[in-house]
C-alpha cells in the first residue's frame, strides 16, 4: 500500500560515463567515431556479400545477418548515449527505457544464437565437407537465421514483460549509459526477486544452450583439424574459423560476466566497461576481424572500392 501511494516516476536520469563536461565532449567524439565506423564497416560487409556472387554461400549469408544484427545492437544504445553527452537533462522516459531494454535484449540474444549458427556452419564445412552443400541448403540457413531471431524475441519478451509490472517511485538515477536490466531493477519500489529469478534462469538457459551448441561444434572442429597431418592443411582449416572464434570469445566472456554475476547496488566502472565492450566495441570490431582474417572478404571489398573509384572518376571526367 505504501508503494502505491508514492508518486510514480515517469522519467529516469542516465548518469552515463562521467559528469565532467570536458570528458563528455571527449566521449561524444570517441563514441561518435566508433558508431560511424560500426555502421560503415557492417554496411560495407553486407554490401560486399550482396554484390559479389562468389560470396553467395551459407557462411557469408550468416556473416551478412550478423553484420545487420551488429548495427541493430549498437543503434539501440549509442544514439541515446551520444545525445546525453551533449544534453543538459540526461533523461529517458520509463516507456522509452523499457523499449530500449526490450530491443537491447532482443538483438543481443539473437546475435548469440547467430554465432551458434555460424559455428554449426563451420562444423559442417570442416567435419563433413562432402555433405556440406546438402546439409546447409538455403532452407536450412533461413531456418537457422529465423531461429536466432525467434530466440532473441523470446528471451527479450520473458524478461521485459515482468518489468512492465514494476512500480518505480524513486530514486530516478540509473548509474549507467543505457537501460540494462540489472541496473533498472535496482530502482524498483516493488519486489524484484521474480525478475531476478527470470533473468538468471533465462540467461542460463538461453546463454548456456547457445554456448554449448557453439562449444560442441568447435570441439569437433578442433579434433578434425588435429587429425590433418599437413601443417599447411591445419593452418588453412583453422584460418576459416579463427575470426569467428575470436568474435565468440569476446562476446560470450563479456556478456556472461555482466548478466550472471551478482548485481551490486551501484553499477561499477568495471561493469560499465564490460557493457561498452560487448554492446558497442564488439559490433565495431566484428567487421575489422572478419575483413582482416578473411582473404575472400578483403578481395571482394577492394574490388568493390575499385569499381566505386572508377565510377567516380568517370563521372568527374567530362
Amino acid at each position: 500500500m505504501e508503494s502505491e501511494n508514492q508518486t510514480a516516476v515517469t522519467k529516469f536520469i542516465l548518469l552515463g560515463l562521467s559528469s565532467d563536461p570536458h570528458l563528455q565532449i571527449f566521449f561524444f567524439v570517441v563514441f561518435l567515431i566508433i558508431y560511424v565506423f560500426t555502421l560503415v564497416g557492417n554496411m560495407l560487409i553486407m554490401l560486399v556479400i550482396r554484390v559479389d556472387s562468389h560470396l553467395h554461400t551459407p557462411m557469408y549469408f550468416f556473416l551478412s545477418n550478423l553484420s545487420f544484427l551488429d548495427i541493430c545492437f549498437s543503434t539501440v544504445t549509442v544514439p541515446k548515449m551520444l545525445e546525453n553527452f551533449l544534453a543538459k537533462w540526461k533523461t529517458i522516459s520509463v516507456g522509452g527505457c523499457i523499449a530500449q531494454l526490450f530491443f537491447f535484449l532482443f538483438s543481443g540474444c539473437a546475435e548469440v544464437f547467430m554465432l551458434s549458427a555460424m559455428a554449426y556452419d563451420r562444423f559442417t564445412a570442416i567435419c563433413h565437407p562432402l555433405n556440406y552443400l546438402v546439409t546447409m541448403k538455403k532452407q536450412v540457413c533461413i531456418l537457422l537465421v529465423g531461429g536466432a531471431w525467434t530466440m532473441g524475441f523470446l528471451y527479450s519478451l520473458v524478461n521485459t514483460l515482468p518489468v512492465i509490472n514494476l512500480h518505480f517511485c524513486g530514486p530516478t538515477e540509473i548509474n549507467h549509459f543505457s537501460c540494462e536490466l540489472p541496473a533498472l531493477l535496482l530502482l524498483s519500489c516493488t519486489e524484484t526477486s521474480t525478475n531476478k529469478m527470470v533473468l538468471l534462469s533465462s540467461a542460463v538457459f538461453f546463454g548456456l544452450s547457445s554456448f554449448l551448441l557453439t562449444l560442441v561444434s568447435y570441439i569437433h572442429i578442433i579434433f578434425t583439424i588435429l587429425k590433418i597431418r599437413s601443417m599447411e592443411g591445419r593452418h588453412k582449416m583453422f584460418s576459416t574459423c579463427s575470426s569467428h572464434l575470436i568474435v565468440v570469445v569476446l562476446f560470450y566472456l563479456a556478456a556472461f560476466f555482466r548478466y550472471l554475476k551478482p548485481t551490486s547496488k551501484m553499477s561499477s566502472d568495471l561493469e560499465r566497461l564490460i557493457s561498452i565492450q560487448y554492446s558497442i566495441l564488439t559490433p565495431m570490431l566484428n567487421p575489422i576481424i572478419y575483413t582482416l582474417k578473411n582473404k575472400e572478404v578483403k578481395t571482394a571489398a577492394w574490388k568493390l572500392l575499385g569499381k566505386v573509384s572508377t565510377f567516380s572518376d568517370n563521372v568527374k571526367t567530362p
